[in-house]
């Protein structure tokens, strides 16, 4: 699982929590219903937000609630999951792009994919999930050509790239992925006007995915020689700091033009914990007020941060190439919109190939050591990191949702 938005569950309420794990679950056996059990590696965090802003407009109903089966990830509990078109939709996208990630992989021969078989079979999946994603989209009324045409063209445009190069130029394609996937949503819930105002939050959505990516692995970007789009383009932190706090602004105001039948959720998410992100990886933190003091960096580490240089909760796009065009930081957050993850030192572990990451990734996810454990190996990047409910850093604020330090007027 990865992605940018990733609540620790401690700042939720225990309402807003349900209806949290409700949409995770329901992305991860929309896509094992849907498109096999091997689909299921796609899960991710940010998936689920398209979920989440379709039932925020249709509002929750009985027949959009199952009741699933124990799961390892739940302590073998059952629980009510979200299921129905939002759902659907977000697995389709999570394919669509996971597929267009692993044709790149093959096509630059990365790790075992390097060797004719491991390469066949990964054609052989990409395929498979290609025509099930765009199949899923289809039958939504939903054009998969939008991400496929974007994951295409983050390739040629970071190849152009260099000093100078606008950095919004190389975040345009991940923005008209998510910026189409979020308006779509308003199309399931029957709700046309909020199409404009959720596309603009979905474009500074997947902005932001982008940077955050950027930011994250920068460091270990320039260790590794890989591409990175701060790097390329001679974007200062300070830049692209003030570029995430403007489409954090831009984003609360397109939810205050969209109208939800029950949006607390989807706020909470896209406006509270969006901006917990940002502070995550740029090593500030949410209830910090006032300027810095003399002699510290606005948006550099801060001392005893364990988020200053690799968040344990970074994302960690498992299908990210380790550099070069269409690297880390490349098509931005994808699948579908989260980002590679956080940094790493220049004698880290060598990445695992595809299928096997594929293989560690089930036994972490089986053994609840992503949820759970105090420190896990990244399944494909091999990066240290800590299990998302192990040690949440809620502690910065004891006010519940932190509405004292981040006063919410929408």
């Amino acid at each position: 699982m990865f992605g940018i938005v990733r609540p620790c569950t401690h700042r939720l309420t225990e309402g807003l929590k349900t209806e949290w794990m409700a949409h995770l679950c329901g992305l991860c056996l929309a896509l094992r219903s849907d498109h096999g059990q091997l689909a299921r590696v796609v899960t991710n965090y940010d998936g689920l937000i398209v979920s989440v802003l379709t039932e925020a407009q249709t509002g929750a109903t009985a027949a959009g609630r199952r009741t699933a089966g124990p799961c390892p990830l739940r302590a073998m509990r059952t629980a009510p999951v979200a299921r129905g078109e939002g759902a659907r939709l977000a697995a389709a996208v999570s394919l669509v792009l996971a597929s267009a990630k692993v044709r790149d992989h093959v096509a630059d021969r990365d790790g075992l994919l390097a060797r004719r078989p491991v390469a066949a079979a990964a054609r052989r999946v990409a395929r498979s999930w290609d025509r099930a994603g765009a199949r899923t989209g289809r039958a939504l009324g939903f054009d998969t050509a939008v991400l496929v045409d974007a994951v295409d063209r983050q390739t040629g445009i970071e190849a152009l790239a260099g000093p100078g190069t606008p950095l919004l130029a190389v975040t345009e394609p991940t923005e008209t992925a998510t910026a189409a996937a979020f308006a779509h949503t308003a199309v399931l819930a029957g709700r046309p006007g909020n199409a404009a105002p959720l596309a603009e939050a979905g474009r500074l959505f997947g902005r932001l995915a982008h940077l955050l990516d950027a930011v994250e692995d920068q460091a270990a970007d320039a260790a590794a020689g890989s591409w990175n789009p701060l790097t390329a383009t001679g974007t200062s932190r300070a830049e692209a700091r003030r570029l995430a706090d403007d489409a954090l602004h831009g984003i609360r105001l397109a939810l205050k033009d969209a109208e939800f039948a029950d949006g607390r959720l989807a706020h909470v998410l896209l406006a509270h914990e969006l901006r917990t992100s940002v502070d995550r990886a740029f090593g500030t933190t949410s209830c910090a007020h006032g300027a810095p003091g003399p002699g510290q960096q606005p948006y550099g580490p801060v001392p005893g941060n364990p988020y200053a240089q690799a968040g344990p909760y970074g994302p960690g796009d498992p299908l990210a190439k380790p550099g070069g065009p269409g690297g880390p930081g490349g098509p931005g957050g994808m699948p579908p919109f989260g980002g590679g993850g956080g940094g790493g030192g220049p004698h880290r572990p060598e990445p695992r190939g595809f299928l096997a990451g594929c293989a560690a990734f089930t036994w972490l996810f089986c053994t609840c050591q992503i949820c759970c454990a105090e420190k896990y190996e990244g399944p494909w990047s091999r990066k240290k990191r800590e299990g998302c409910c192990h040690n949440c850093d809620c502690g910065n604020c004891d006010c519940g949702n932190c509405d004292c330090c981040c006063p919410c007027d929408c």
